[in-house]
């Protein structure tokens, strides 16, 4: 039990379903349950939804099928949040698959093949939006770009293989749970922990007795609060009370004035009783439920909504709430109760600044929450802004009311609440007080908010930062408010109060959460082709049914090991300082603590490479490994290392960013250059010459499965034995042997699959391998070494990050390679040394960094030119056969191809006149478009690096064992090379299987990384199987019509090896560095994208509306893992370019440590249409004529952080002000906002940057 409640907390948001005795379901998160909660509840995990050793459930099969999984690792959860939908809702909307899926993350699939998995147990299909046609939207008007003999196809899967969802076959709720719960007899619960005791009362009086009793004790019920701050701040509760069940806690009562809520209620169930109170009730008494409703349904996700009780979120009054300032607004009141009796009080500005007198006492307890109707004078709203739609704390969020004299537009009484600008929930009380009496018009507004901002003050260096634009948002929010009264107050009166200008109603209302929807387009494979040969055809990854059922094997689902120990981490504090002292006493006298590690206990190497394992002496960066800490269990581990004290002395100088590193003249390398044509004289005779420069920060890999290591030391030839996630285990082999001091034929690393890497897991597990090995050494015991979250993205490093700086002529660009031809061209980089963690390998490798800073010259030229983008960059795009810039001679027809697909078939021109034409009616509101075409680099320029090898055997029964050095991430390696196998074997796909990577069955392979992971070990297998099948093609002429397994048979009886091992010795690709040229790359993969957004120039929100995207595929292999590639890339891309903002202090320290402070795209952030095409072409260096498509969607992601440029520059433009302007990567919001300069922006305080230190600083 204790194993497996561990391996579903294991799993990031895999939740578990919970089933109380009113048969209901919901979804949670596993993390936070408690497992003392868990008394009385069914709960069914992954596990006990179906298993490929009894019967798969529909939902796993579909979300399988559908393409819906990749490394694997959120398939669970996804899994149960569908699962859970369908026992509650056996027919959902589209609209409830979206909901269900919004507390889930993914880092590879780009959620639109999940979303689809769901949408067919929709009542009425909805995947293609011609259903009722019979025919594909797209089939007929795609056909007119093909040759005639090349068919288009457009399903990735077949509906009619699925099997039908049965209600009636799910579990039934076990009777001996209802039987238990309905005991009239039942007693108090005691739960007695070491040094926790957990008290669950069976009645009201009970509860009131123990918190009499235990005064300072808990009240627990859904531990979203409580939970977190244990594992994060290190709280300490000796007594928990848990009032779970308590029917006195779950009602709902309506009377004529409003409505009393149960403390119990989770903010599901709230939400649920204030959606059918709205369609009971009119409209004008439910404007503070429907405010938050608007809320509730972005507050967090759908796991956290069903935990989150109403009681507990009122009474711990976060600063970031969303609903108390709602609830203030609307002037709730909060039912207390107690041994003494009943007691009132308002959830008011002294309730939220917990003011002592309006706080609960230590005995009494939440019962109700109060909501009174509001009334038709009477305006209530919420407003809020976050990184994210949903699942993110807000930035700023508002509770507003306003009441009027009756009949006018007099303020009688005005209320606004503001969190995330201080710590706690503010009221601006006085600039309430000061209003009333006034009326609602433009220049009471103008007085609120240049009072608000006197009254509600952010002090330069807030925690959180972000400060200019919080301010901005104070005063934004208030403007929206005032609209909406006015447009409230104009459908009660018109002739007596005007409407609101036409062109600001689109700033009246939020951006809606659509479901997204998708159309795929690829080429049919040949119909002479052999029906058993796989290759084109979308084949389902390999592992995706163990995917779906949790039963795909992790490197943490390792059974544990007898002795073995955990590993916990203690890192520098200090960017750049010598180690003064440093005590391990109190750690070691811990229980449970076997050891602690240092660099003295590394009997080889502890700098490889310029990798330095363990920190001695000195410091050069936050979060470098100083030591660590092996203990019999986890928890005991990281307790000790709280324990390790250690002293600095900083050093300087402290090289944060990337402008200090110019500064200090901190490099890394020599100059890189690369340059063409007359550089010089190009510039001197012109008229005008563009300089400006590019932002580019980091990002991180957040990656599912966080780093994890299982080392184990054999008693003979201090042989080690390491099961790792890496993409690259060769490399983990060499630097354990290092560090060992043996040789590597002694190391086996094992890697049977990976949580997803995006390069994150290329060099980083080879250092935390060999640390994990060190311990493992010393010990002489089995290591078990895991990063938490916050640990890896404080250690690990991500994408570098770029500072861009151009220089180019008006009617020329300056080229860096991406699609564009310039005469004249120099290009010179250098890598820049930080005390920062090191960075490393990430999806593109450098590409998506540098070529952004390419689409934004180009972009300042097209503005500087008036002319629009697509235009610069049609006549500098390559148009025929050319060199690069670094000589490499190509063919760009496929570029020209796809982007000339993109632009028709996307209807850029129609669409880019309908934004146009939005914009113009639209003030507060500004559309977007972008296409960008790409040339993505392809492999590397080291030709040794392109090897690869494998092995396979063949056994007597005809079975077929494969095994090359590529890893398994998610990206279908494995899938693609059983696909090749078979084809070269002409054998089924059942007939061959693929169990892990080794560093014993293939030495010396190379990274999987660079998108090459199917072209070099695909042209291994291929080798080893023509190698086999020209050994058995005596046998086979003998008995042309015999059977597979009647060859292998007589193969063996004649003595023919049925073993052997393939071998690619790569791509020649090379690069001359001193003379600027080379072939450093085997073929580009080209594309072109296309995007829509819609920008609030208010907030600096933005929707994405429609994504089209055209890649060059040559011949997909697997056109189902290609797209799914594509598509994930793109999201993980767009992610990159808008929402994903790394935040580091002036001192070096990583404040986005979790998914709390850092943002991924959720299903809400997808596009609401993606339309992606293969398109057609050749590429004979490749094996099948296929392209490696791993990472090249990324850049494409682009074309969604230039459309939201282009709808920023409408806005500038329509306020006067400059078209041309600095562009950073992320566009965050605050970008967005902050860029769209008007009157808010101008109205609100600016401090002397020279007079504070700021919380957080750009690295770039």
């Amino acid at each position: 039990m204790l194993r497996l409640l561990k391996k579903v907390t294991l799993y990031l948001l895999k939740c578990i379903l919970f089933t109380n005795i009113h048969h209901s379901h919901y979804p949670v998160t596993a993390c936070l349950v408690p497992i003392c909660s868990l008394y009385g509840a069914a709960v069914t995990t992954v596990e006990g939804v179906g298993s490929i050793n009894t019967r798969i459930h529909p939902v796993q099969e579909r979300l399988a099928k559908c393409h819906g999984t990749q490394c694997g690792f959120c398939s669970p959860g996804m899994v149960m949040s569908i699962y859970t939908l369908l026992r509650n809702h056996p027919e959902p909307t589209p609209e409830q698959i979206t909901k269900a899926l919004g507390g889930n993350l993914c880092r590879c699939t780009g959620y639109r093949t999940i979303v689809e998995s769901g949408k067919t147990f929709c009542r009425e299909s909805t995947v293609c939006g011609m259903k009722s046609s019979g025919k594909c939207c797209m089939d007929q008007e795609e056909r007119s770009f093909v040759n005639r003999q090349e068919k288009i196809c457009t399903k990735l899967y077949n509906e009619d293989e699925f099997q039908p969802l049965d209600p009636s076959q799910e579990p039934i709720f076990p009777p001996e749970l209802i039987r238990m719960a309905e005991d009239p007899n039942k007693r108090r619960l005691t739960f007695q922990g070491e040094r926790t005791t957990w008290i669950a009362p069976v009645t009201l009086n009970d509860l009131l007795e123990l918190k009499a009793n235990f005064p300072e004790a808990t009240l627990i019920m859904g531990n979203t609060t409580v939970g977190p701050s244990i594992k994060f701040r290190d709280e300490f509760h000796p007594v928990f009370i848990s009032p779970l069940g308590l029917p006195e806690l779950y009602f709902v009562d309506c009377t004529d004035d409003g409505v009393t809520i149960g403390a119990g209620y989770s903010l599901a169930q709230l939400n649920d009783a204030l959606h059918l109170i709205v369609l009971e009730q009119p409209k004008e008494k439910t404007k503070t439920y429907s405010a938050l409703l608007k809320h509730l349904r972005t507050l967090a996700g759908a796991q956290i909504r069903n935990m989150a009780t109403l009681g507990g979120h009122v009474v711990s009054r976060p600063n970031f709430s969303d609903l108390n300032p709602i609830l203030a607004a609307g002037n709730a009141t909060i039912n207390l109760l107690s041994k003494e009796g009943k007691r009132q009080i308002p959830l008011n500005s002294h309730f939220l600044e917990r003011s002592p007198e309006a706080s609960l006492k230590s005995e009494e307890i939440v019962l109700s929450v109060y909501i009174p109707y509001s009334t038709q004078w009477h305006f209530v709203s919420g407003l809020r802004l976050a990184q994210r739609q949903e699942n993110a704390f807000a930035i700023v969020n508002a509770g507003m009311s306003v009441k009027f004299e009756d009949g006018t537009d007099t303020i009688k009484n005005l209320q606004m609440f503001y969190g995330s600008v201080g710590s706690t929930v503010v009221s601006a009380s006085q600039t309430c007080q000061q209003l009333i009496g006034r009326q609602w018009d433009d220049q009471m507004l103008s007085d609120a908010c240049r009072l608000v901002l006197d009254e509600i003050d952010i002090p330069p260096a807030a925690g959180g930062g972000m400060v200019e634009y919080r301010r901005t948002l104070i005063i934004s929010l208030l403007f929206k408010f005032y609209l909406k009264v006015r447009r409230g107050l104009n459908k009660m009166d018109p002739q007596k109060f005007p409407d609101i200008p036409e062109k600001f109603m689109s700033a009246l209302e939020d951006f809606p959460i659509k479901t997204p929807q998708g159309t795929q387009m690829f080429q049919c494979v040949d119909p002479y082709q052999p029906p058993q040969d796989p290759i084109g055809h979308p084949v389902m990854h390999q592992s995706a049914i163990k995917h779906a059922t949790g039963e795909a094997v992790f490197s943490d689902d390792t059974p544990p090991i007898a002795r073995e120990l955990f590993l916990a981490v203690v890192t520098s504090t200090k960017a750049h300082a010598k180690i003064i002292s440093f005590d391990a006493s109190e750690a070691l006298a811990l229980p449970g603590v076997v050891d602690v590690i240092t660099a003295e206990d590394v009997p080889g190497s502890n700098n490889h490479r310029g990798e330095i394992l363990y920190a001695q002496n000195e410091v050069i960066c936050v979060g470098q490994i100083i030591c660590t800490v092996a203990a019999d269990i986890y928890a005991h581990a990281r307790e000790a290392a709280k324990k390790v004290k250690i002293t600095y002395e900083d050093i300087e100088p402290r090289i944060i960013t990337i402008e200090q590193a110019l500064e200090h003249n901190s490099f890394f390398t020599t100059e890189k250059k690369i340059e063409q044509g007359n550089v010089e004289q190009a510039f001197k005779y012109v008229d005008q010459i563009i300089e400006g420069e590019a932002h580019v920060e980091g990002q991180e890999h957040f990656y599912m499965e966080t780093q994890t290591i299982l080392a184990i030391p054999k008693e003979e030839d201090k042989e080690m034995v390491l099961y790792v996630g890496t993409q690259f285990p060769s490399h983990v082999q060499e630097f354990v042997a290092a560090t060992l001091n043996i040789p590597r034929s002694r190391i086996a690393c094992h890697m049977k699959r990976t949580g997803g890497g995006f390069g994150g897991k290329v060099t980083k597990p080879a250092v935390l391998g060999a640390v994990g090995a060190v311990a493992a050494n010393k010990t002489g015991r089995p290591i078990r070494f895991i990063l938490e979250r916050g640990d890896d993205m404080l250690i690990t490093g991500g994408r570098h990050p770029l500072l861009g700086k151009y220089k180019v002529i008006d009617f020329v660009v300056l080229k860096s390679e991406n699609a564009y031809h310039i005469p004249n061209f120099r290009c010179r980089g250098r890598a820049c040394k930080t005390n920062l963690p090191s960075n490393t390998a990430f999806r593109g490798f450098g590409f998506p960094q540098a070529t952004v800073v390419v689409e934004a010259y180009i972009t300042a030229v097209a503005s500087q030119c008036n002319l629009p983008p697509e235009e610069v960059k049609e006549i500098n795009m390559y148009k025929r056969i050319s060199k690069t810039a670094y000589k490499q001679t190509f063919n760009p027809e496929p570029l020209r191809k796809c982007w000339k697909q993109c632009l028709e078939k996307s209807s850029f021109y129609p669409r880019k006149l309908a934004a146009e034409e939005f914009n113009k009616k639209n003030y507060w509101k500004k559309r977007g478009l972008a296409v960008v075409p790409m040339k993505f680099t392809i492999g590397f320029p080291v030709a040794y690096y392109n090897q690869a090898a494998a092995l396979v055997h063949i056994y007597l029964d005809g079975s077929v064992l494969v095994t090359h050095g590529g890893c398994e991430m998610g990206q279908g390696l494995h899938t693609k090379m059983i696909q090749v196998a078979s084809r070269e074997l002409n054998i089924p796909q059942s007939y061959i299987h693929l169990s892990e990577t080794s560093t014993v069955t293939v030495p010396n392979a190379s990274f999987t990384a660079a998108s090459m992971g199917a072209d070099i070990n695909g042209k291994a297998v291929q080798n080893a199987c023509q190698i086999l099948m020209a050994r058995l093609q005596p046998v086979i002429r003998k008995n042309p019509k015999g059977k597979w397994e009647d060859w292998i048979a007589k193969a063996f009886e004649q003595s023919i090896s049925l073993s052997t091992t393939g071998y690619f010795k790569g791509y020649l690709t090379n690069m001359d560095w001193e003379k600027e040229k080379g072939e450093p790359y085997p073929y580009f993969v080209y594309g072109a994208s296309c995007s829509e957004v819609e920008v609030d120039c208010l907030t600096g929100a933005h929707k994405l509306l429609r994504t089209d995207i055209y890649m060059d595929a040559a011949f997909s292999i697997n056109p189902a893992l290609d797209i799914g590639q594509i598509e994930g890339a793109f999201i993980q891309g767009m992610g990159f370019y808008t929402i994903e903002e790394l935040k580091y202090s002036p001192e070096g320290v990583l404040y986005s440590r979790s998914p709390d402070d850092y943002k991924i795209p959720t299903v809400t952030e997808i596009p609401e249409e993606i339309r992606v095409t293969l398109v057609h072409s050749r590429n004979p260096i490749a094996i099948y004529s296929s392209k490696g498509l791993g990472e090249s969607g990324m850049f494409l992601g682009s074309s969604v952080l230039f459309a939201i440029y282009d709808a920023v520059t409408a806005a500038r433009k329509e306020r006067g002000l400059t078209k041309t302007f600095s562009l950073n990567s992320p566009a965050t919001p605050e970008w967005i906002r902050m860029t769209c300069v008007d009157q808010f922006t101008d109205m609100i305080p600016r401090d002397d940057p020279s007079t504070f230190t700021p919380w957080s600083i750009r690295v770039s």
